[in-house]
Parts: structure tokens; C-alpha cells; sequence
């Protein structure tokens, strides 16, 4: 039974950190610096770096581990990349959208490392990969206070 906890706990985590690759990878595409070309597509492997980790605890449970994203985040990439495309050419719109998936992301692994039923060796794994991805969201976050500033 815990396995079956921990194993759909990861793989929401896992559609959760694809969704997040993802849309690194298409800001990438849409920011207007290479710098911050540059910074999300690190991200965005950065992300697959953590998948395939939490991927490896989900199949050592004997499970199934997730390989795509979810179809709302699909969605709302294809939103994110119109309204860029309607607004102007700047990277302010880029920051904003990408801070707002890190926020989510962020959450979701915290609302994990809370679970009471989740056991102590998976949170060790979700932990270990929370670093990246609290480091990713902090970056963001202080890209995008400068751009308001």
C-alpha cells in the first residue's frame, strides 16, 4: 500500500517537472536575450535531470513512471505562446509566465515533502531534487522582481 502512495505522489511530481522542462523550453524559444535563452534552456534540462531521478525511485518501487506531461499544461503553453506573441517583444511577459510555473512547481513538491503518508525514503529522494527546484523558482523569482523594478 505505501508503495502505491509514493509511486502516484511521484508521478505527479514527475508530470509536474516534465510540464516545468517544457515550458522552460519554450521560453527559451520566446525570450528575447541570450542570456535568458540561454538560462532557461539549463533549466529545462535541469528538469529532466530531476524526472529522470524521481523516474528511477518509481520504477525501484515497482511501478510505472510517468513520461508526459499533463494536457492542461499543454494547454496552457499554447496560451502563454500566444499572448506573447500579442504582446510586445519584450522578456517581461516571458519572466512573468515562467515565475508563475515555478511557483506552482515549488508547491507541488512542498505539498510532497509535507505528505504524512509518503515514506521517509521517498521524501529523502524528493527532498534531494527539491534544492533544484527551489533554486530554480528563487532565480525566477529575482529575474522577475528586476523586471518590475
Amino acid at each position: 500500500m505505501q508503495n502505491t502512495h509514493d509511486i502516484k505522489t511521484l508521478n505527479n511530481l514527475i508530470k509536474t517537472t516534465l510540464d516545468s522542462a517544457d515550458g522552460y523550453a519554450e521560453a527559451a524559444k520566446d525570450a528575447k536575450s541570450k542570456s535568458l535563452t540561454a538560462l532557461f534552456r539549463d533549466r529545462s534540462t535541469e528538469r529532466r535531470q530531476v524526472v529522470s531521478t524521481l523516474q528511477q525511485r518509481v520504477r525501484l518501487l515497482g511501478g510505472e513512471p510517468e513520461e508526459e506531461g499533463s494536457a492542461l499544461a499543454s494547454a496552457h503553453r499554447m496560451f502563454v505562446n500566444l499572448r506573447t506573441s500579442l504582446t510586445s517583444n519584450d522578456n517581461k511577459a516571458v519572466v512573468d509566465e515562467v515565475e508563475r510555473g515555478e511557483d506552482h512547481i515549488k508547491s507541488e513538491f512542498e505539498d510532497a515533502m509535507e505528505d504524512e503518508d509518503v515514506s521517509p525514503e521517498t521524501k529523502a529522494v524528493i527532498r534531494d531534487v527539491y534544492s533544484s527546484v527551489r533554486a530554480g523558482h528563487d532565480q525566477m523569482r529575482d529575474i522577475q522582481r528586476a523586471f518590475h523594478d
